[in-house]
């Protein structure tokens, strides 16, 4: 039997969105602090805590001293409902007949819970960037991935909104698809796949 394609995919700006600028400029309303200063203050702690370096309540309070009159829990409440899905997401019931799905992301495990809840059912692995202490660009965080193939496939793809972590999955051999704003993407991913007999066997399943 042929092992199924590994089709592996990026959480933000490819299932769900990125967290939007709307969001920063909402939380330094009547502030006095401009969108680019607060945007650039935390680019300086991302990689901290995409990596669980600084824990996720660690951020808060960080965010919390920069802009005193925040409220905390209705900021990570904003933030989570912030994260809305984007069109591949409602696909994965379909690619899940003909691939086994993986999931890696460079996110907040705690700030992700409406969304796993929707990707679980399909997901073979998920690996969340602060759970790990690895994110992406990082080859390590792709290596842990691959580990959690449970058959050799010749067919690995991965998809990502971010060019610079396509490379290092293609270092590893993997086929690399850049996720575009239009969504585009999601056409090309069938044909990739190359397994028409499950799709044409779910085709017949489902009626559809």
């Amino acid at each position: 039997m042929t092992a199924k394609p590994q089709l592996v995919l990026d959480l933000a700006g490819v299932l769900v969105s990125n967290i939007s600028p709307a969001l920063w400029l909402k939380f330094a309303e009547g502030t006095g602090i401009s969108f680019q200063n607060i945007k650039e203050q935390f680019d300086g702690v991302r990689k901290e805590l995409w990596t669980g370096s600084i824990r996720e309540e660690e951020f808060w309070e960080w965010l919390s001293i920069r802009i005193s009159q925040i409220n905390m829990q209705q900021a990570r409440e904003m933030l989570i409902q912030s994260l809305e899905p984007l069109p591949g997401l409602s696909r994965l019931v379909h690619w899940s007949h003909a691939a086994d799905i993986h999931i890696v992301s460079n996110h907040c495990k705690e700030w992700l819970g409406p969304t796993l809840e929707k990707v679980e059912p399909y997901a073979k692995s998920i690996t969340i960037s602060n759970q790990v202490g690895l994110s992406k660009p990082d080859l390590r965080i792709f290596q842990h991935v691959e580990k959690q193939f449970e058959h050799s496939s010749r067919t690995i793809i991965y998809i990502d909104d971010q060019e610079k972590n396509l490379k290092p999955a293609a270092e590893l051999g993997w086929t690399t698809l850049l996720a575009d704003k239009d969504h585009r993407w999601i056409e090309q991913v069938e044909p990739m796949l190359n397994n028409k007999a499950a799709f044409i066997s779910e085709i017949k399943e489902t009626g559809a």
